[in-house]
């Protein structure tokens, strides 16, 4: 395990890498991202937003990493990502002109970066996810809420527009009337509708931890990031060039009409790894328990 820009004097990613139970050849670790801004709840300021695209600038150049699971600190109670900042979206509205479009573009460079990531990823989300915080989630391949989870969109309670791609990328999760249910309505979601409605791939219940640290020194993790750690793990143990194909054929394939096409994306990269030493071991183990 690492810690990577960890601090406690401002908006912070902390970094993990933690190794699965039962490690393989070509097998790596899971990149553990913690926001951290307690003062804010870990509001996605353009300092936090910052520090998330650094994380996994990374991560991804780091050859050892093969997943990624995104969290928010619990320093003062459950958090995912309590929103935008609001000092500064005020700022950005008393901008002139066209300077206020770089400026809150550079608050979503943090999401996006999370959603350019060629490895997998996974939100495991404890407390409020508000306006932005959902784009996080929303950022990520697959989310886990755990029994604090709360999906909260916020904008219209503040006069303010989404913004970050939210209206695109809920609408690909749970389809135009819940999106416009929790955009126009105010429905926020806890973590049992975010699982009926598809934006959480599923609930994961359990109490958080009393303290982050156990009274031997440990970290003390909850439920939710346990249990999106264990899933990682699965990416963990394969090898890393075979984890990055898989995910880019799923993207390459999104919105292909047939499957004839959808083989020929396929068709090369499976071809490699028919070619590759991890197939071969993979092949021996299978032989070995027939």
């Amino acid at each position: 395990m690492s810690g990577v820009a960890e601090s406690t004097e401002g908006p912070a990613v902390v970094v993990e890498h933690i190794a699965p139970d039962s490690a393989s050849e070509e097998g790596g670790v899971t990149a553990l991202l913690t926001l951290r801004d307690p003062r804010r709840r870990n509001a996605m300021s353009r300092a936090l937003s910052d520090r998330l695209v650094e994380a996994l600038e990374a991560v991804i150049a780091d050859d050892r990493v093969h997943a990624v699971v995104v969290t928010g600190a619990a320093d003062r109670g459950p958090a995912f990502c309590a929103g935008g900042d609001l000092d500064e979206l005020a700022a950005i509205g008393e901008m002139a002109g066209d300077e206020g479009e770089p400026a809150i573009k550079a608050v979503y460079a943090g999401f996006l970066a999370l959603a350019a990531c060629p490895l997998p990823t996974i939100a495991a989300v404890d407390g409020p996810a508000v306006g932005a915080g959902i784009n996080v989630a929303l950022a990520a391949d697959i989310r886990l809420a755990g029994d604090t989870a709360r999906f909260e969109p916020g904008f219209l309670r503040l006069g303010l527009h989404p913004g970050g791609g939210m209206t695109w990328m809920t609408q690909r999760l749970v389809g135009q009337q819940a999106t416009l249910a929790m955009l126009l309505t105010g429905e926020g979601l806890d973590a049992a509708a975010a699982e009926r409605s598809g934006l959480a791939l599923r609930r994961v219940g359990g109490e958080m931890p009393a303290a982050p640290v156990g009274d031997d020194g440990a970290a003390v993790r909850s439920p939710v990031v346990v249990e999106a750690l264990r899933m990682a793990a699965h990416s963990a143990r394969a090898p890393r060039d075979l984890v990055v194909a898989t995910k880019a054929s799923v993207r390459a394939t999104a919105g292909l009409a047939e499957q004839s096409a959808a083989v020929d994306v396929e068709v090369g990269p499976q071809l490699e790894s028919l070619h590759s030493p991890a197939f071969r071991a993979g092949l021996e183990r299978v032989r070995r328990r027939a």
